[in-house]
This record gives C-alpha cells, structure tokens and sequence, in this order.
C-alpha cells in the first residue's frame, strides 16, 4: 500500500480555523488528514486539495466554481462530497463557508445541536 499523499501546508492552514471550532476533531482517513464532527468525518485532505461532504443540493452550485471538482477517490464519484483544489494554502481560508455548511450538515446527520455564537 503507498503512503498518503496530501500537502502539509493546506493542514497547517485547515488547522488554524477548523480545530478552533467547538465540536470539531482531528484524524485520519485513510492515512490522511480529517476532519471529524460528532465522530463523523466531514473533511480531508487528499492529494493536493481537500474533500468535503456537502448537501447534494449544494454540490451543483459549487461545482461552477472552477477550484472545485467532484471528489472521485479511486474513479468513484461521492454524491455529497467535493473536493477543493487551491494553488495557495492560504486561499482555503476563503472557503470557510463551504467548511462551517460542511460542519453543520454533518452534525446535523450525527443529531448534534451546535452551540450558535
């Protein structure tokens, strides 16, 4: 089996805003970087970008943005999951919408109620 592959720098980036949310937890899928709310995977690192479950209902909207691609590990399309592919590290951080909806549909699919600010 080869090892996982995933950029380190996206982790670090991820990792600043995601595990400073309530309810959200590291680990590994894989043998890569996740993301985990209520025991739940809702993010990961893979390859050079990072996957995410969504609504189905939001996947054709995200789709239309050119740093999103559906996530096909291995050839297999995931229904609710997308994977973003930024160039720069950094450039996740303006993906935090699309996280926190990930978040809140995950939590919402494990019947966690999340503590509103």
């Amino acid at each position: 089996m080869s090892k996982a592959q995933f950029n380190i720098k996206h982790k670090e980036v991820l990792d600043a805003f995601l595990l400073n949310i309530p309810f959200v937890k590291e680990g590994k899928m894989y043998g890569h970087p996740a993301y985990y709310v209520g025991g739940k995977l809702f993010a990961s690192l893979y390859m050079e970008g990072v996957c995410v479950k969504i609504p189905e209902s939001l996947v054709v909207e995200l789709l239309k943005r050119k740093e999103i691609v559906p996530f096909q590990p291995m050839g297999r399309k995931m229904r609710e999951w997308v994977q973003i592919n930024r160039d720069k590290s950094e450039d996740y951080l303006k993906d935090q919408d699309i996280f926190e909806s990930s978040i809140e549909f995950v939590a919402s699919l494990a019947n966690i109620e999340l503590k509103k600010k």
